[in-house]
């Protein structure tokens, strides 16, 4: 069976979008080489990925441009290559290659994608499709990148997560530029 996993970054004080939806926050100071080192080599395997609308047209503004090839050329090819599955009820079709569009619940939908053969599922921003996710019990593992700063206002992932679910830290790494890597696994 497939793995899900998900991957944000956070601020410290728990928000992986600010209040009026800016992420720029999470790139500010990313420019170092210890974290591209990581960010490339946390991003190689084959991984389907999952987004909800409001991620995808971030992503897809982004990862399929000439500058993004030339920023991170690995990390492009990865994110451009992969399989991707987008969740949106206004969405009709999508630009990016190897792009599925769902219009379905998503907990029902990952349970069954997760059930079937192919590659592990990372999940890349999308809040609410994380908080469904994570109450519908499908999520396996969560890889947070803590950004040091705290924004006051914003967005959680968890916010609509009811009951307390714990989880088992299982790798963390600390980068000198402040950030914190910590992953998790469902207890």
């Amino acid at each position: 069976m497939r793995k899900v996993r998900v991957f944000n970054s956070v601020s410290i004080d728990g928000y992986f979008s600010a209040g009026d939806g800016d992420y720029q926050w999470a790139h500010e100071g990313a420019n170092d080489p210890e974290l591209a080192e990581f960010t490339k080599s946390n991003a190689q395997g084959e991984n389907a990925l999952v987004f909800g609308r409001v991620t995808y047209d971030v992503m897809v503004a982004w990862w399929p441009t000439p500058e993004a090839a030339k920023t991170m050329p690995e990390v492009a090819k990865g994110m451009n290559q992969a399989p991707k599955y987008v969740f949106s009820r206004s969405l009709k079709t999508a630009s990016w290659a190897n792009t599925t569009l769902l219009h379905d619940d998503p907990a029902g939908a990952i349970a069954r994608i997760k059930a079937s053969p192919g590659p592990d599922l990372t999940v890349l921003g999308s809040g609410t499709i994380v908080a469904q996710l994570t109450e519908a019990g499908v999520i396996d593992e969560i890889q947070l990148l803590v950004v040091p700063v705290i924004l006051g206002s914003g967005k959680s992932l968890f916010s609509e997560v009811s009951g307390r679910p714990w989880w088992n830290l299982t790798k963390s790494k600390t980068f000198k530029n402040g950030r914190v890597f910590a992953s998790y696994e469902r207890r």
